[in-house]
């Protein structure tokens, strides 16, 4: 079992980057231009061994707003500006398509929103369709899509196990009534499990279900009663999200009294009860909000030290170029990052002419390619050897890391990390801080040039 020391938590519970990249999405500017990308593409083809590819497709539409969303989202029932929209996905495969070598496989596919199940079942057979007959896969691809159950229908699930999809994840957030109107998210606990099992009867792979804390009117007590449906569910991961309240960047959050959520105190005590529950159920905790069963791949994927982050989260597939289509969506291969127009207005437009649709993206120079090594390790292993940095970069690991490495004192004495014999290993209360450790290593932070707002580290 897991113990959560809330004083600890207390002191390092600030304001920092989750680390789905580094540089992080602040640092990205419109100088980035199509031209920066297509550079990126042929430099990757040309490497002696091409990594494989994963795909990542931004189906923004969504049937109603949930008030605590924070994911780039369009709320609309227009069956035929949703077509429209696909049909541009498909230009943005061919145009992609074009460009890459056709030997290079696709090792994993993420449909994310929005809603994906927004689309009807013969949508999604029409874009499953597409995607397969583009790409070449490896033998065994991991395809996941998140799912909403509120709209979703048997056929919906058929369409995606048909087309190749083995891994499911659905949001269940609370499954308090109270908490559900607060939010605008109806959605009651016979309808999860119902959709839990019609996966199950499709023989998916794996189903993660969300959790979210911080959420309008939850109390620890009522909090408990959820985490006990969701270990009776059983799935085989489940995300334990914080609440990030940040009306000034998502307006619709304002739809939140800030008077009806949790006091910091009371949020703190929800975290400390999930994770010592889950954890006393079974589930392995992989690292900040992230829970798996023992067999899962993801628990596995954490002991042999393959895991690897991107704006999915934490991800089974190190060493992929992630390739991203729709609005708002951001790939990350080789060694730059790209973000697409954000309107459909842009998105559609450049495409007409030909041109990839990228709004503003960040070209990585020799310090960030270090940083980011160290940063990923840190936050997937949660251990780090420097010998293995400085053979790889040529460097001296405690001369180039001097800044950071002073700065450690705290983490040391509190019991989070030690140092010793050349090495960084983060014990266990150090996982659910990760993001205070690998902030020792922020070049952008060291440097004071960091100016992004962030969601608290806890």
């Amino acid at each position: 079992m897991f113990n959560i020391d809330l004083d600890l938590v207390r002191k390092y519970d600030k304001p920092g980057p989750r680390y789905t990249s580094y540089p992080t999405a602040p640092q990205f500017h419109e100088g980035f231009k199509a031209d920066n990308y297509l550079d990126e593409i042929i430099r990757t083809n040309n490497l002696e061994q091409p990594a494989d590819l994963s795909l990542y497709f931004h189906i923004p539409f969504c049937d109603t707003l949930c008030y605590f969303c924070g994911c780039n989202m369009i709320i609309s029932r227009n069956r035929d500006r949703i077509k429209t929209y696909t049909n541009y996905v498909k230009n943005e495969i061919d145009l992609l398509r074009s460009y890459l070598k056709r030997d290079r496989k696709v090792a994993q596919i993420h449909w994310g929103g929005g809603t994906p199940t927004h689309l009807l079942p013969d949508e999604i057979k029409d874009l499953v369709s597409y995607i397969n007959k583009s790409f070449e896969f490896v033998e065994t691809p991991e395809n996941g899509c998140e799912i909403d159950p509120r709209e979703l229908t048997f056929e919906h699930l058929v369409s995606l196990r048909e087309g190749g999809f083995n891994r499911i994840s659905m949001g269940v957030q609370d499954f308090n009534e109270k908490v559900q109107k607060a939010v605008n998210r109806i959605q009651p606990e016979d309808l999860t499990r119902k959709v839990v099992n019609w996966v199950r009867e499709l023989k998916f792979e794996s189903i993660n279900l969300d959790l979210i804390y911080g959420l309008p009117f939850q109390t620890v007590s009522d909090f408990e009663k959820s985490v006990d449906s969701m270990i009776d569910i059983s799935p085989d991961r489940i995300a334990l999200f914080n609440y990030a309240h940040v009306p000034w960047m998502k307006k619709h959050m304002a739809l939140i009294k800030e008077e009806d959520l949790p006091t910091p105190e009371v949020k703190l005590e929800i975290l400390k009860m999930s994770v010592e529950k889950l954890t006393s159920a079974g589930y392995e905790f992989i690292g900040m909000d992230h829970f798996a069963k023992p067999g899962d791949d993801l628990a596995k994927a954490f002991h042999e030290k393959r895991l690897y982050r991107n704006f999915q989260g934490y991800s089974t597939n190190a060493g992929t170029d992630l390739y991203a289509m729709g609005i708002t969506s951001i790939s990350q291969f080789g060694n730059v990052y790209a973000q697409n127009y954000k309107t459909e207005k842009e998105y559609y437009a450049a495409l007409d002419d030909g041109i990839i649709p990228v709004m503003k993206g960040y070209s990585m120079t020799a310090d960030d390619i270090i940083r980011k090594e160290v940063i990923m390790k840190i936050m997937c292993d949660f251990e780090l050897d420097f010998s293995t940095i400085e053979k790889k970069f040529n460097i001296n690991f405690e001369e180039y890391f001097s800044h950071g490495l002073n700065d450690f004192d705290d983490l040391i004495s509190d019991g989070l990390v030690e140092i010793k014999d050349h090495k960084i290993k983060v014990a266990e209360m150090g996982r659910l801080l990760i993001r205070n450790v690998a902030m020792k290593f922020d070049g952008f932070l060291e440097r004071k040039e960091d100016s992004g707002k962030y969601s608290r580290t806890v």
